[in-house]
Formats: structure tokens, C-alpha cells, sequence
């Protein structure tokens, strides 16, 4: 049996903030100090540099992310171009 090749091209980041991966995680099982349930995880594909945040509730996720873009757009002085995440409905809101 042979096995195809992948058709689709996979796009990769040639500068820091060009492709950030996202995702939202939880309900976490264990207790956490101070009620939080959920994290909220950021990757940059070019750096492979990874920022964590702890959230209470799943809907906090935006919050979360308009913190992540000003710190890391006053840092580096660059903008997000592309957000990539598993599509598991976190940033589906109308805020997004």
C-alpha cells in the first residue's frame, strides 16, 4: 500500500508575531489557587516562545488575548498577521 503525500501547503512564520497558535484549555480537574479553571495558551511559530494565562471562565479568553497582543506589540514593536487555533468555538465570539 502507498501512501499520498500531504497536498496542502503549511504556512510558517518568517518573523516574530507573523503566525501565533492558540489555545484554550480546561476545565482543569485539579483545584487551583484562586478559582481558576481554564488556560489560555500562545505560541509563536517563529520563536517558539509560549505564554500561558490562567482563566476563571472559558468566556474570559478574549480578555485574555487583548492583554497578550499589547504586551507583545509594545515589546517587539510588530503586529499579529495570523492567529491559528483548533477551532474548538473559543474564538468564535461576536468580540473576535
Amino acid at each position: 500500500m502507498t501512501k499520498r503525500s500531504f497536498t496542502t501547503k503549511d504556512t510558517k512564520a518568517t518573523e516574530c508575531l507573523g503566525l501565533i497558535h492558540t489555545d484554550v484549555c480546561g476545565q482543569i480537574s485539579i483545584q487551583v489557587r484562586g478559582g481558576y479553571e481554564y488556560f489560555i495558551t500562545f505560541t509563536d511559530d517563529y520563536s517558539r516562545f509560549g505564554y500561558g494565562y490562567l482563566m476563571r471562565h472559558k468566556s474570559d479568553a478574549f480578555d485574555m488575548f487583548k492583554a497578550f497582543k499589547a504586551e507583545m506589540e509594545n515589546q517587539l514593536e510588530k503586529h499579529i498577521k495570523i492567529l491559528r487555533s483548533d477551532r474548538g468555538g473559543e474564538y468564535l465570539s461576536g468580540e473576535f
